[in-house]
């Protein structure tokens, strides 16, 4: 099949490139051409997809059997994306977010379960209900946090600053909250198990891993990850409330239980995460975290010593 990727050169679209020419289709990559395809002889076409008719203009005279809109944030973002090829298209799969559920006393979050009319991803949220209203044949991915090599949020990163440097480790709360991780190589997959799937048109997935954890214990995985022992790790547990950090993050996980049942996609996509925790912390720790140096750049603990100072 012909496949365009809207963005396909920083995360997820890397390794959803790399899946699709492996399995033998023809991918192209809309992007702003400041990085080289991740796969060689793979075509870029080269745009701003904020300006509508700058997209107009490049891509109404291609035509694809699949898009993968990995980074549309908002609907304004998609919806002139669905205006071209609403008709030409036999499958539009998005990229939405776990962060839309609505926080619940029910866990884990299933699909259909409510939304947040409120959250920092609500643009995701009107995105699948405009798609659900289009017309094109759409599903919808809502991974939870994702990581492994090339993660751009420092997610696992965070953790292995504190440990490869003997630091403690400062945890808001009691360290029992309950959160997921998907690796990146995992959703490239399962998205691509979408592709020809009839049974997956018009439907919401989640996509992570199949496991829980929590935030201790996922300070303990990624210490397990570099060889550690779960003795040489210091956490210092303390009160959020209790510290004004501004909009600078001090932990890089929202504080509460936010964690997706999987159980939908192994059944209907014939998926299944093939990375366990620890075993795709250590792909990220040797092949990205180690590979490029971090463990000797400096970095910026000075809201960690404002936690340890009042502890």
């Amino acid at each position: 099949m012909r496949i365009l990727i809207m963005g396909g050169t920083r995360f997820i679209g890397v390794y959803l490139t790399k899946v699709l020419v492996e399995q033998g289709h023809e991918v192209v990559l809309f992007n702003r051409g400041n990085k080289p395809a991740p796969v060689t002889g793979v075509r870029q076409i080269h745009g701003d997809r904020k300006e509508a008719e700058q997209l107009k203009d490049k891509l109404a005279a291609e035509s694809f059997d699949v898009i993968f809109d990995n980074n549309g944030r908002e609907l304004s973002d998609t919806k002139p994306l669905v205006e071209i090829f609403k008709d030409r298209v036999k499958h539009f799969i998005y990229v939405s977010s776990a962060g839309v559920y609505l926080k619940s006393h029910q866990m884990p979050h299933i699909e259909g379960d409510a939304v947040d009319p409120n959250s920092r991803h609500k643009g995701k949220h009107q995105t699948e209900a405009y798609l659900a209203e289009s017309g094109i044949p759409w599903t919808s991915i809502r991974p939870t946090y994702i990581y492994g090599s090339q993660n751009y949020n420092d997610l696992e990163a965070w953790f292995f600053d504190r440990l490869v440097r003997n630091r403690p480790l400062p945890i808001p709360g009691n360290g029992l909250h309950f959160t997921q991780f998907g690796h990146v190589q995992d959703l490239a997959v399962g998205m691509a198990q979408v592709i020809g799937n009839s049974q997956a048109i018009g439907q919401i997935y989640n996509l992570s891993g199949d496991r829980y954890v929590t935030f201790d214990g996922l300070a303990y995985a990624c210490a397990e990850a570099m060889g550690k022992s779960p003795d040489e790790v210091k956490i210092v547990h303390y009160d959020p409330s209790n510290f004004d950090f501004g909009k600078r993050k001090a932990f890089p996980l929202r504080v509460q239980h936010f964690f997706a049942d999987v159980t939908k996609a192994k059944r209907d996509l014939d998926w299944k995460p093939q990375y366990d925790l620890v075993s795709g912390l250590k792909e990220s720790l040797e092949n990205d975290y180690l590979a490029s140096g971090r463990d000797s750049t400096e970095i910026d603990f000075s809201l960690d010593e404002m936690i340890l100072g009042k502890m």
